[in-house]
């Protein structure tokens, strides 16, 4: 009988550890979507913003600070993706919600280019297969790693093709890209996903696990921005 009693025991405090770390994953994942939506809310906005202010546009794209606006949110990713481990992690945050705005203003020029109606209909078209993509991720019992290098591959073939894309301005190659993008894109939003769930570990402390969900949220920030510019290049209707 008391062997019995030990065995149930076990058991219990075995299920309620596994318990306890499925809350902890369910909390630190929804940290890291909270992030990358507030993020995605603050890019939208000032985009909107600049994009309605004849000024602002003037200023920005009108004079060389456009390369500065341009190049500044790739700037933040480097610095992030060096830096975080040494930052505290209230710095960390306003590093990204800077840089989340800094791409807004980089942004602006999409709602001068395509009509309001069909970035709003991209933009929902993209959240969808996105949502659907990151629960994929999230729940599949496949390990997707092997999937990195493959995806990295098409990543780099990509930006190589934009870059001469540039002096060719092929609308077939613009075309070819774009389909690429969407693919590699979908991919890597699979495959981050589960690799920010594998980074949870229930012995982070706060700061740690308050980082790690930035993080997580800028690769997926990332993912679901590159997937929404190259669904707006193949099916946004210019102004």
């Amino acid at each position: 009988m008391a062997l019995g009693d030990r065995k149930y025991m076990a058991q219990t405090q075995t299920q309620a550890g596994v318990a306890q770390y499925d809350e902890g994953l369910r909390k630190y994942m929804l940290g890291v979507y909270n992030y990358m939506t507030l993020a995605m809310g603050i890019t939208g906005l000032v985009a909107y913003a600049t994009s309605v202010s004849p000024a602002m546009i003037n200023l920005i794209f009108g004079t060389p600070l456009q390369w500065v606006v341009m190049l500044a949110p790739l700037g933040f990713v480097f610095f992030l993706s060096a830096r975080i481990h040494k930052m505290a992690a209230s710095t960390a945050q306003i590093t990204f919600w800077v840089f989340a705005a800094v791409m807004g203003l980089s942004l602006a020029s999409i709602f001068l280019a395509f009509t309001g109606e069909s970035v709003a209909k991209v933009f929902f078209v993209t959240a969808g297969a996105f949502a659907g993509l990151s629960l994929l991720g999230y729940t599949t019992k496949k390990n997707l790693s092997g999937m990195g290098t493959f995806l990295f591959m098409g990543l780099i073939g990509v930006i190589i093709a934009m870059v001469v894309n540039i002096f060719l301005a092929s609308p077939a190659l613009q075309f070819v890209i774009s389909v690429v993008g969407v693919l590699v894109f979908a991919g890597l939003t699979a495959y981050d996903t589960q690799q920010i769930k594998n980074m949870y570990d229930a012995a982070d402390s706060g700061e740690v696990s308050t980082k790690k969900s930035v993080m997580g949220a800028l690769r997926l920030y990332l993912d679901f921005l590159n997937m929404f510019l190259f669904l707006l290049q193949l099916f946004g209707n210019r102004n």
